[in-house]
């Protein structure tokens, strides 16, 4: 039998201790998707993201690009909500994300946000997710304040405000 070894893409950071924090993301190319973002138009970023055939990581596999192409061209403002709650039993893709490269989900918050013209975003994680808690809210803090989430991203005239929230815990 053989066996393909299969490229680790969104876990490729996993196996580092200091995984979670800006330095690692930094120093292994994060942020550099949402640099070059920032040179391109919105429609562009998003027309990306549909030829590249990119999955959304929700159980039905829709992809992102034309899920961002969804939202109405006419309707302001315009807000992008991440679902961290992860309640189907067994799963931690989620969680795993969250907890260990939570960069690479801000991220791609703000390449959301870039590509569809929205100004504000809400990331809600599952009230007993603590250390997904804990590790995206010091992501957040360090994103703000390395210029990455907040006014003027980067020195451009791209703005976005994320909002973390979470519930208290299934019932």
């Amino acid at each position: 039998m053989s066996t393909t070894e299969v490229p680790r893409i969104i876990t490729s950071r996993f196996d580092h201790e200091d995984s979670f924090t800006l330095a690692r993301y930094e120093a292994t190319g994060g942020y550099q998707a949402l640099r070059k973002a920032l040179g391109m138009a919105p429609a562009a970023v998003a027309d990306e993201v549909k030829s590249a055939s990119l999955l959304g990581r929700g159980g039905a596999g829709f992809p992102a690009g034309v899920k961002w192409g969804l939202a109405p061209a006419e309707v302001w403002p315009r807000y992008l909500v991440v679902n961290g709650d992860e309640s189907e039993p067994g799963t931690y893709k989620d969680r795993l994300l969250m907890e260990r490269d939570p960069h690479q989900l801000i991220e791609g918050v703000l390449l959301a946000c870039y590509a569809i013209g929205c100004g504000q975003a809400f990331l809600y994680v599952r009230g007993e997710m603590a250390l997904a808690q804990e590790r995206i809210a010091a992501a957040l803090n360090d994103a703000y304040a390395a210029g990455y989430v907040g006014r003027n991203i980067l020195g451009s005239e791209f703005s976005v405000d994320v909002v973390l929230t979470w519930g208290a815990g299934a019932y």
